[in-house]
């Protein structure tokens, strides 16, 4: 049997389009890992949802084996994942394959599984912001690239940040971004780390930095097309199966699109591939 789980308190409590005859939960208070474990082998799992969901899925289910077909039907805004495995809103994905050798992220005392990205700096920003407008007006579509060129011209300063690669320092100043990447895409179609392979066991940090805020605003589109690591004299990416970033003062990030707050530093680990 099929079943689609939901979010009713996503998408306006608007109920996902599925097959005629399939069986849809809310899957809202779910307990995750216990619901997998009264499964039947036969029994196969639609997640209905965007990178949020998974995010939320796979740090609920940490630990247990999953022996059961999962499946994402994408019906996020952002679905960075499905653009990443070239995959589109409204497809059944096969997520199995995805789920396995997950990097782990330390921040603030929390330890997190990611899908696609541990992002800090004007993205985790452009998130604070988001969750501010959503609170104040649900309703209200939000245009993440604009809060991005507001946050570049008046509202966000750029940092000192230490980037620390399998134990190699690297530091810079006027550092504007600084995501630790497993895919290549975040922010809802940015391709941040073009060279990026999320079945690859090392990460790659993708470091922005520049101290003219014009010249940071004008090459900022060239991200959606990953043409940002062109351009050497800001931009700098490096790969490692640990990556620490610190940045000299609290800052907001975001792993896999949710909110974290008052961020000095994290610690990104991808664990290495085992025969």
């Amino acid at each position: 049997m099929k079943t689609y789980l939901y979010n009713s308190l996503a998408n306006n409590g608007i109920r996902p389009a599925v097959p005629a005859g399939a069986e849809l939960v809310d899957a809202v208070g779910m307990d995750y890992a216990a619901y997998l474990k009264g499964l039947a082998p036969e029994d196969e799992l639609v997640l209905v949802g965007g990178d949020g969901t998974l995010n939320y899925f796979i740090n609920a289910v940490k630990g247990v084996e999953i022996k059961n077909s999962i499946y994402l039907l994408g019906s996020g805004t952002g679905n960075d994942f499905l653009n990443d495995i070239g995959r589109q809103a409204g497809e059944e994905v096969l997520l199995n394959p995805y789920l396995k050798n997950l990097p782990t992220v330390y921040v603030n005392g929390m330890e997190k599984l990611f899908i696609n990205n541990m992002g800090f700096g004007i993205d985790g920003y452009c998130c604070e912001v988001a969750d501010q407008i959503k609170e104040k007006s649900p309703q209200e579509k939000i245009n993440y690239s604009g809060i991005a060129i507001k946050g570049l011209l008046f509202h966000f300063h750029p940092c000192h940040a230490e980037v620390t690669v399998d134990g190699v320092k690297h530091t810079f100043e006027n550092v504007w971004i600084a995501p630790t990447m497993k895919g290549k895409y975040y922010g809802g179609g940015m391709k941040m780390a073009p060279d990026q392979d999320r079945f690859s066991d090392r990460l790659t940090v993708v470091v922005y930095h520049c101290p003219s805020k014009l010249k940071a605003l004008i090459a900022f589109p060239s991200i959606f097309k990953g043409e940002h690591v062109k351009k050497t004299d800001i931009v700098q990416s490096f790969a490692g199966n640990e990556i620490k970033v610190r940045f000299s003062r609290p800052c907001a990030a975001q792993i896999d699109g949710e909110t974290v707050l008052n961020v000095t530093e994290y610690t990104a680990v991808q664990p290495r591939k085992t025969e």
